[in-house]
């Protein structure tokens, strides 16, 4: 049995719902010893039934979901920490030591990781989101920003941002057409009536779709609200007070993948910042999807912490 998350009927609403709320237990606890029993009651199910629904909705068990994230976090910690210390990778990710971590890395992807190119990896992702986003005639118009170039002018802002509690609408498979603008339409429908529409908007990635394959990405629609409770497939999430570095981007996809080039591949590496366990956000300016699908006005945010 898959779950279609698209499925709109009470008993498919009723385990997305819960699963939504498996997968943040287990974000947030990357680092610790998560025990199947812990997720199965943050997602109000039984361990006996957790399993099989799980796979059903991601089509991988819980602990394979476990370890690959894992392991996708530690090709982060990889890129952008720059002490490139394994043992402390390792304890990030959650690993029970280095042999543990490397033997684990070495099984997913064939080498230790000391040995892997983490750049061929990024060009293949890049290329498969070129592939998926545009005809063979504009791919190029997401090729990747050269490092230390800046055309476009981006000016780098570093922001304070105080803890908020969003509401959300998890989409999987982000890039096929139509699912985070119909995502944004159904949370939209709920926030108007509550007068939560104007609030502030956020669109976020869990996993980085410079490393992670597509197939996995899930990306998140949200808008904050106060303390209230949402059901179904809108859930809800709290996010710690953060420092951001953002640049504003008013223009089409390119110009907010080359926003994003820049801050991650020249910014970032000259400064005295590294990225905090956070998703990248697009925080947009005004509502979603305003000026259509050819336009975004927004501000894209990496959270960072002070390098050790």
């Amino acid at each position: 049995m898959r779950i279609d998350p698209d499925q709109r009927d009470d008993a498919t609403q009723h385990y997305i719902e819960r699963m939504n709320r498996a997968v943040d237990y287990v974000m947030q606890h990357l680092e610790s010893n998560i025990k199947l029993d812990d997720v199965a009651a943050a997602a109000h199910i039984s361990p006996f039934h957790f399993h099989r629904i799980f796979k059903a909705l991601f089509g991988e068990t819980l602990n394979q979901f476990i370890k690959r994230v894992r392991l996708e976090r530690s090709l982060k910690l990889l890129a952008h920490n720059k002490s490139k210390n394994l043992t402390h990778i390792a304890t990030a990710c959650g690993f029970n030591s280095l042999s543990d971590f490397s033997r684990s890395f070495k099984q997913r992807y064939g080498v230790a990781p000391r040995d892997f190119d983490l750049q061929d990896l990024k060009d293949q992702r890049r290329a498969e989101l070129q592939t998926a986003m545009y005809g063979p005639d504009h791919r190029h118009q997401l090729g990747r920003l050269p490092v230390n170039q800046n055309p476009d002018g981006f000016v780098v802002r570093l922001r304070e941002i105080p803890p908020r509690t969003v509401a959300y609408i998890r989409v999987l498979r982000p890039y096929e057409p139509g699912r985070v603008d119909g995502a944004a339409e159904r949370l939209m429908a709920w926030a108007e009536p509550l007068g939560f529409a104007d609030n502030e908007w956020l669109g976020y990635m869990w996993e980085d779709a410079d490393i992670v394959a597509m197939e996995y990405c899930r990306y998140d629609v949200a808008v904050e609200v106060p303390d209230v409770t949402p059901a179904g497939e809108i859930g809800r999430y709290e996010f710690p007070a953060m420092t951001v570095a953002e640049i504003e981007v008013r223009g089409p996809i390119e110009l907010e993948m080359r926003a994003i080039d820049y801050l991650y591949g020249t910014w970032l590496p000259a400064s005295k910042y590294v990225p905090a366990d956070l998703p990248a956000f697009e925080a947009w300016i005004g509502r979603p999807f305003a000026h259509g699908f050819t336009h975004f006005e927004l501000h894209a945010q990496i959270p960072v912490a002070r390098a050790r």
